[in-house]
């Protein structure tokens, strides 16, 4: 059964620290306990969303902002560069 941390209580996101595949029971500790289903296969230090996510939505590791939700997420689901955009440096999002 795949452990995933979670290193803050306002975190969305938790750490794997087993790869895990599609469908198995993924255990969380740390900050937050329990366990929730893994929807994809995620590899062993990559992100799981813990808790259902609207697009646009503040991305929380180590309770610091790392990005904004590219699209809906549901928790369980693989976080990573196809569902996460960086908040930093984005100077194309300045108005004026």
């Amino acid at each position: 059964m795949p452990r995933a941390i979670v290193l803050n209580p306002a975190d969305n996101v938790a750490t794997l620290l087993d790869p895990g595949q599609a469908g198995e029971a993924c255990v969380l500790q740390g900050e937050r306990q329990g366990s929730l289903a893994l929807l994809q296969d995620v590899p062993f230090g990559h992100k799981i969303c813990i808790a259902d996510t609207v697009a646009g939505e503040t991305i929380l590791k180590y309770g610091q902002v790392i990005g904004r939700a590219s699209r809906a997420v549901r928790a369980g689901e693989h976080m990573h560069v196809h569902n996460i955009e960086s908040a930093r440096a984005r100077g194309d999002l300045k108005k004026g």
